[in-house]
């Protein structure tokens, strides 16, 4: 792989060096190996003649067994040139005689036997000289020497002649890789055509398509910049038309939520002390269509104050049970009216989260079950996941096609149901689980959906589990005030500031029929009128935050701060507004004062009241 990383002349070269180095290599070898054999034999040669001169004059001295003699016959060999050792044995294998020269080095070298033959020509013995191999060892060292020599003279001169043909190969290709990298980095590029014919046609080739890729590049500038300003056109358009919409959703929703609220006010109170079934039917009937109107405008709401940045989590522990029984009596009777079962199961768990964000989690996603359900029912349960807690609302409704499942979380989208009507209520404009998954994100988790369309939903969120708290009556503080429906609010002293008639009307006949004394003001001009007449002031002050002539409720709860006879830190104030622009919204979250928007139900509004009440009185509280 390193090869790759090779210029095209250096891998030229070597492509020209390896091939030399290795004819070299061979022929070289085949050379020594046999200029080596040939010494060898010149050696055992020599070795061969010692021996038999040996031979022929050991022979009468071993008849005689003439030991001395054959040791001087031995000595006389060793004489010899390379000859180490020269022994002398009997045909038994007997030394008779043995004889090596003073330098004798134990290494290892040529021995040649040759056998005595006596005058009968029968074997008497045998001589057995040892001949240094040194002089083919120096003769392996030069060529040794001869071969690196001549491999290296040959190497130079093959990469010297490979160097120079590579040069003229590669560097019209370096010229075009040059060319081909400013072509690239948007800049006109041309190569000379020079060298072989091959090359000059590649350059040749290349200058032409540079030039025409070039002229594309200028066309296609021109349409990149003509679809720019086009763009940007569209672009701005765009905004205008989104803060057009916004402004005209902010203001239609504004004016459509005060005589909504208005209404809300008034049909709860048509019910009170009405006999006549028919008369409750129909009343029945106008709650109903109010409820619906009042759930199309919790969706823009929720979703407004999410774009708004207003919502921030308030963390608390809390019993799940709780938050699932408040659940059940909600929708329990909307399941019996559609004939099907709603299972909440008890639990011991606690939980640590936004207790209002969880219930409207919870409460979007039983709804949007009960609601595409016409069989069956839904089951709410809980367990633990580790240190978590999971929540399941699972339902046997229509189920969701696999190619949806991965939408229905985004503003606006709706499943074709083809031809099927929702089963209760009206059909919604595709908000609720859009609010889910934001708020769901506040809180640091994700909603995971199963589904299978014919058979029903699961949906599962992980909310952060805790241990229970040692008073239980501390956990999700103010909310048991609250969880009353039939709260009375008999001797409390109520401020109502209204600049809608019908409105004041509708929270003066809510707010006295549950016990309350409520003062009625349209301005600030005629609230501060009230603030100089009573004797005490209010307990509660319950305000809109745009009047008329540009006043607003925040302005009015301060000037009655600052009246001598007004409000102070232990009267309880609320926000009704159907405001949902964010920068109005972000104002009253920095106020710190609880919002309720409308339209508000006066079972709302007067646990809303006892609650903000309580808390202020805790607040004070020696």
């Amino acid at each position: 792989m390193r090869l790759l990383h090779l210029s095209l002349a250096q891998q030229l070269v070597m492509l020209a060096l390896l091939p030399a180095s290795v004819a070299t290599l061979g022929a070289i070898a085949v050379l020594t190996r046999q200029h080596l054999d040939d010494v060898t034999e010149l050696i055992r040669a020599n070795a061969q003649t010692v021996a038999l001169q040996v031979a022929t004059v050991a022979q009468t001295q071993l008849q005689r067994m003439d030991r001395r003699g054959l040791m001087r016959t031995a000595q006389s060999g060793t004489y010899q040139p390379h000859v180490q050792q020269v022994q002398i044995r009997s045909e038994e294998g007997e030394i008779l005689a043995n004889a090596e020269t003073a330098d004798r080095r134990r290494s290892e070298g040529l021995q040649v036997l040759t056998p005595i033959v006596g005058e009968d020509g029968q074997r008497t013995g045998q001589v057995m000289v040892e001949i240094s191999l040194d002089a083919v060892e120096r003769a392996r060292r030069a060529a040794r020497f001869n071969v690196a020599l001549v491999l290296l003279a040959s190497l130079v001169g093959v990469g010297l002649t490979g160097w120079w043909a590579a040069r003229r190969i590669s560097a019209p290709i370096g010229a075009l890789g040059e060319a081909v990298d400013r072509l690239g980095a948007g800049e006109e590029a041309s190569v000379a055509v020079e060298g072989t014919a091959e090359v000059r046609r590649l350059q040749s080739g290349f200058n032409q398509a540079a030039s025409a890729l070039a002229e594309s590049r200028r066309l296609l500038e021109s349409r990149i910049a003509d679809a720019t300003v086009e763009l940007a056109r569209k672009n701005r358009q765009l905004e205008v038309a989104s803060q057009a919409k916004t402004r005209l959703l902010a203001a239609a929703s504004h004016d459509l939520r005060q005589p909504l609220h208005a209404l809300t006010l008034f049909s709860d109170g048509l019910a009170n002390g009405e006999t006549d079934p028919v008369r409750l039917l129909r009343i029945g009937h106008i709650r109903e269509c109010v409820d619906a109107l009042d759930r199309l405008f919790s969706e823009l709401l929720n979703l407004s104050q999410l774009d708004a940045g207003v919502l921030r989590p308030q963390w608390s522990d809390f019993p799940l049970d709780t938050l699932f029984d408040e659940i059940s009596r909600n929708f329990r009777p909307v399941a019996e009216a559609q004939e099907l079962r709603l299972v909440v199961r008890k639990t011991a768990l606690w939980v640590r989260c936004d207790y209002v964000m969880l219930a409207r989690i919870l409460n979007n996603l039983v709804s949007n079950s009960l609601r595409h359900t016409t069989v069956g029912g839904v089951l709410i349960g809980a367990r633990r996941r580790g240190r978590a807690v999971r929540i399941d609302v699972l339902d046997t409704g229509i189920g969701i096609a696999p190619q949806h499942q991965t939408r229905v979380f985004e503003e606006f989208f709706q499943v074709e149901t083809r031809g099927r009507q929702p089963s209760h209520g009206a059909r919604g404009m595709g908000l609720g689980l859009a609010t889910v998954q934001r708020l769901a994100s506040l809180l640091s988790t994700r909603v995971e959906l199963n589904s299978r369309l014919g058979r029903g939903t699961g949906v599962h969120l992980l909310v952060r589990g805790t241990a229970p708290a040692a008073d239980a009556a501390t956990a999700a503080p103010g909310r048991a005030a609250a969880a009353d429906a039939d709260a009375r609010l008999d001797g409390l002293r109520v401020l109502v500031i209204d600049d809608e008639r019908s409105i004041l009307l509708g929270l003066q006949s809510a707010l006295s029929s549950a016990g309350a004394k409520v003062m009625a003001a349209q301005s600030q001009a005629e609230a501060l009128a009230l603030a100089d007449g009573w004797g005490q002031a209010p307990d509660v002050v319950v305000s809109d935050l745009l009047l008329r002539n540009d006043e607003n409720g925040l302005e009015v709860l301060a000037a009655l701060q600052r009246h001598p006879r007004g409000i102070g830190p232990r009267t309880a104030r609320l926000m009704v507004t159907g405001e949902t622009k964010p920068d109005q919204l972000r104002e009253v979250a920095r106020a710190g004062i609880t919002v309720l928007h409308k339209p508000v139900s006066p079972r709302v509004l007067r646990q809303a009241i006892l609650a903000q009440l309580a808390a202020v009185r805790a607040a004070h509280a020696p």
